[in-house]
C-alpha cells in the first residue's frame, strides 16, 4: 500500500515489496534517486569540483629560439645606435672645445696687440686707413758717454713712431699737444752726496738757446758709507712745434744705471 509524505519537495512513495504491483513483478524493489533532497535542517553535500583545465599546449621549441634571436638582435641594434649616438656627441663637444680655444686665443692676441698700441704707440695698418700714432719709447744705452745722453732706439722694447730720433734727441714731425717723460736711475758704492741734475731740454728756432722743460734736483739722498740708489721721473703735457727736438742731460753720467727698465726717455702725441 502506498502512502504520500507531506513535505515541500517532490514526492517520493515508499513501496511495500510485499504488496503486489501492477508495474513490477511481485519482489522487485524501485530504486530510489541518488539526488533525494534532504530533509529540513540537514546540509546538503557540496557540488563536485569542475574538471581542471588542460594546459596550454607550448610552442614549438624551434618558434621560441627564432622570437629569442629575434629579441636579441633588436636589442644589439639599439644598443649600437645608442653608442654611435653617443660617440657622434662626443666628437661634436670636442670639436667646440677647440673651437672655443682658438676663438680664445684670437681675442687674447688682437686685446694684446691693442693695448700694446695704445700704451706705446705702435703704428697700426697702412696710411689711409688710419692715421700712424706719433709716439717714440727711447731706453738707456751703456755706451753713453757724452752730453746729451744717447738713447736705444732700435732694440729691446725701444720704439719710434712718427717721429725722427737723432744724435740723442727726439725731433717732432708734426704740431701739437705731447706728453713728454724721462726717468733716470742713478746709484753708487759710496756716498758723496753731490747734487743729482736731471733736465730734459728742447730746442726751437723760437728761441736762441735751449729751452729747459723739465728739471729734478736731488739733495741729501744718500748715507756716507753705504751704497746707495735713487731714480728720478720727469713727465708732463707741451705744446710742441714741427722741428722742435728734445734732449736729456744729467750732472753725473757716470752714475746712471742704463738698464732699459730703469732708464727711459718718451713722448706721445695727445
Amino acid at each position: 500500500m502506498q502512502q504520500p509524505l507531506n513535505y515541500p519537495y517532490p514526492q517520493i512513495y515508499w513501496v511495500d515489496s510485499r504488496a503486489p504491483s501492477p508495474w513490477a513483478p511481485p519482489g522487485t524493489v524501485l530504486p530510489c534517486p541518488s539526488s533525494v533532497p534532504g530533509r529540513p535542517g540537514q546540509r546538503r553535500p557540496p557540488p563536485p569540483p569542475p574538471p581542471p583545465t588542460p594546459p596550454l599546449p607550448l610552442p614549438p621549441l624551434k618558434n621560441r629560439r627564432d622570437r629569442t634571436g629575434l629579441c636579441l638582435l633588436v636589442l644589439f641594434f639599439m644598443v649600437l645606435v645608442a653608442l654611435v649616438a653617443l660617440g657622434l656627441g662626443m666628437f661634436q663637444l670636442l670639436h667646440l672645445q677647440k673651437e672655443l680655444a682658438e676663438l680664445r686665443e684670437s681675442s687674447s692676441q688682437r686685446l694684446r696687440g691693442s693695448s700694446l698700441e695704445k700704451q706705446v704707440g705702435r703704428p697700426g695698418p697702412p696710411s689711409g686707413q688710419r692715421e700712424q700714432r706719433k709716439a717714440a719709447h727711447l731706453t738707456g744705452k751703456p755706451s753713453s758717454r757724452s752730453i746729451p745722453l744717447e738713447w736705444e732706439d732700435t732694440y729691446g722694447i725701444a720704439l719710434v713712431s712718427g717721429v725722427k730720433y737723432k744724435k740723442g734727441s727726439l725731433v717732432v714731425n708734426d704740431t701739437g699737444l705731447y706728453f713728454v717723460y724721462s726717468k733716470v736711475y742713478f746709484r753708487g758704492q759710496s756716498c758723496k752726496n753731490q747734487p743729482l741734475n736731471h733736465k730734459v731740454y728742447m730746442r726751437s728756432s723760437e728761441y736762441l738757446r735751449d729751452l729747459v722743460l723739465m728739471e729734478d734736483k736731488m739733495m741729501d739722498y744718500c748715507t756716507a758709507g753705504q751704497m746707495w740708489a735713487r731714480s728720478s721721473y720727469l713727465g708732463a703735457v707741451f705744446n710742441l712745434t714741427a722741428a722742435d727736438r728734445l734732449h736729456v742731460n744729467v750732472s753725473e753720467l757716470s752714475l746712471v744705471n742704463f738698464e732699459e727698465s730703469k732708464t727711459f726717455f718718451g713722448l706721445y702725441k695727445l
